[in-house]
């Protein structure tokens, strides 16, 4: 399956967690992998990773990292009422810009 999936979330963008272990807690989208339909979201599905001493971490040991999050289980965060929505397209001025749906707010 080599098709590019169209994700409705962005990098930087504010998402909270609408399912899963996580369910309600936010946090910024740090990186997005439209293939897998995931993406890494600050302080969310953090895991524990064993790591050898290296140049970067001469200690070694335990460090806690950010899983990627199925897409699926994350919602944009509405500027304007800080609750969870839905992301819609619209075209101003010939662009095609995001917009929340709830409250109709463009997504900067």
């Amino acid at each position: 399956m080599s098709t590019m999936n169209k994700l409705r979330i962005k990098k930087g963008d504010n998402v909270i967690v609408i399912a899963g272990n996580d369910k309600g807690k936010t946090g910024k989208v740090l990186s997005v992998a439209p293939a897998e339909n995931r993406a890494i979201v600050e302080g969310v599905n953090l895991v524990s990773k064993h790591t050898k001493p290296n140049s970067k971490a001469p200690q070694g040991g335990i460090i806690k990292k950010e899983a990627p999050i199925h897409v699926s289980n994350l919602s944009l965060i509405d500027p304007k009422s800080n609750t969870a929505t839905r992301v819609g397209y619209k075209v101003v001025d010939g662009k095609k810009v995001r917009y929340a749906k709830k409250s109709g707010e463009e997504i900067k």
